[in-house]
């Protein structure tokens, strides 16, 4: 039997009944344990690092002064600081652009068995540092976490995309979104002071100037961590039901408002006692309308819009993007404060809003569709030559030049999903 036959095989076995086998044991496992060492690293890279700052800056001076036998320069310890935060989307780029080489090599399951290696690693780069008093193993541990990261983003969910029947794809896929979000979550737990990222930058004083006492401030701003995790649970539960584009294009419209309201009670904030809950409550709706549909969707739509062989260039570019877009806004984000104020946030109000108007005349539905399906609809949507007519005209040629055409194997598979399937 070949390649061509075991796949008609395995699509035609079982598949007249959908629902509850969807969701087997070893699917479960497979996916579960899959983000466990993938994407949940990833958030927990991402909140934990600011909570040791002050012993972590303690290590870097005591270092620099043993070696060099004076207390180093503050503009050189924020530098070095910078660094060890920045870093960790460097790492992340280069791991992104490694992801075409090794699901070449070693597939995709492999790829995230071997990327464990990447964390293991960096775990003992960053716990033995201060023993050895080399702050430049903390730095480079970061780095390769950060690698970690950018093949575990890029890798995780292809491999989700490919091992679920279409009928689940969208919940599976969430995975990735929700074990990021549980990651973080754990990382506040685990050092509550603060967190890092876009809109988390102003929580501490939005919750300040709410009148919490400062002790309780990091407990408040862990609220944050289980609002993200919810809402992704939640986005998941819902997905093949509402569908993408719903949860996608209604999330940066909520968040395009809610910046749009933090932006005018953080300017009012000091007009009535009650003027900085609300920030607060817009903090939290922001957090929770990304977790939704922004965060954890763009995942699967990369998966789903095109095929097997395109899916890892095309993650390559996403994850390119999504690591580039972090360290810019890490890096400018503060000058933009800085400059703007209050003010800041409706740049990020103005790009929700072009990505909403962006994807509603663009993008189609592709819950519960074939590839060929979603081809279809692309090209309806954009008025686009069909996929279906190009194939006809081509065979309606071959037969006037009395030539019988050779259909190619990944659109003869998809015509037989459709017509067996769907």
């Amino acid at each position: 039997m070949d390649s061509k036959d075991q796949s008609f095989a395995l699509l035609t076995s079982d598949t007249s009944c959908p629902g509850s086998r969807d969701w087997s044991c070893s699917l479960l496992a497979a996916s579960l344990a899959g983000a466990f060492g993938s994407s949940f690293l990833y958030g927990y890279n991402l909140s934990v690092v600011n909570a040791p700052t002050p012993y972590i800056k303690a290590f870097y001076n005591e270092s620099w002064e043993r070696r060099h036998g004076h207390p180093i320069d503050p503009d050189t310890l924020t530098l070095l600081w910078s660094v060890t935060v920045s870093i960790f989307a460097i790492g992340g780029l280069v791991g992104t652009l490694m992801v075409k080489m090794f699901g070449r090599i070693l597939g995709r399951k492999n790829t995230l068995l071997v990327n464990n290696g990447f964390a293991i690693s960096a775990a003992l780069l960053m716990a033995c540092s201060l023993r050895a008093g080399i702050f430049e193993m903390l730095i480079v541990g970061r780095f390769i976490m950060g690698v970690d990261g950018g093949i575990a983003l890029s890798v995780l969910p292809m491999y989700l995309n490919e091992i679920s029947p279409k009928e689940i794809r969208g919940s599976l896929g969430q995975v990735t979104a929700i074990f990021i979000c549980v990651g973080v979550f754990m990382g506040q737990v685990l050092g509550l002071p603060e967190l890092l990222g876009k809109i988390w930058f102003y929580t501490n004083s939005i919750f300040g100037e709410a009148g919490i006492p400062p002790g309780n401030i990091p407990y408040i701003t862990l609220s944050t961590g289980g609002v993200e995790t919810l809402a992704a649970v939640f986005s998941g539960l819902v997905i093949e039901r509402l569908g993408r584009r719903p949860l996608l294009i209604g999330g940066f419209g909520l968040m395009t408002l809610f910046f749009g309201i933090l932006t005018i009670t953080l300017t009012l904030q000091d007009h009535a006692p009650w003027v900085p809950y609300l920030s607060i409550v817009c903090v939290l709706a922001i957090i929770a309308s990304f977790c939704s549909g922004p965060g954890g969707i763009p995942f699967i739509l990369t998966g789903e819009l095109l095929q097997q062989s395109q899916r890892p260039a095309a993650f390559i570019i996403a994850g390119t993007i999504n690591w580039l877009s972090n360290f810019v806004v890490g890096l400018l984000f503060p000058f933009i404060q800085k400059s703007l104020d209050t003010y800041c946030f409706l740049v990020f109000a103005a790009v929700c809003f072009a990505g909403a108007v962006y994807l509603y005349f663009v993008l189609p539905e592709t819950k519960n569709r074939t590839h060929a399906e979603i081809s279809q609809a692309f090209a309806k949507r954009n008025k686009a030559y069909p996929p279906e007519e190009k194939a006809d005209s081509a065979v309606a040629d071959d037969e006037t030049g009395n030539r019988k055409p050779k259909p190619d194997s990944s659109s003869t598979l998809d015509n037989y999903v459709k017509n067996r399937v769907v």
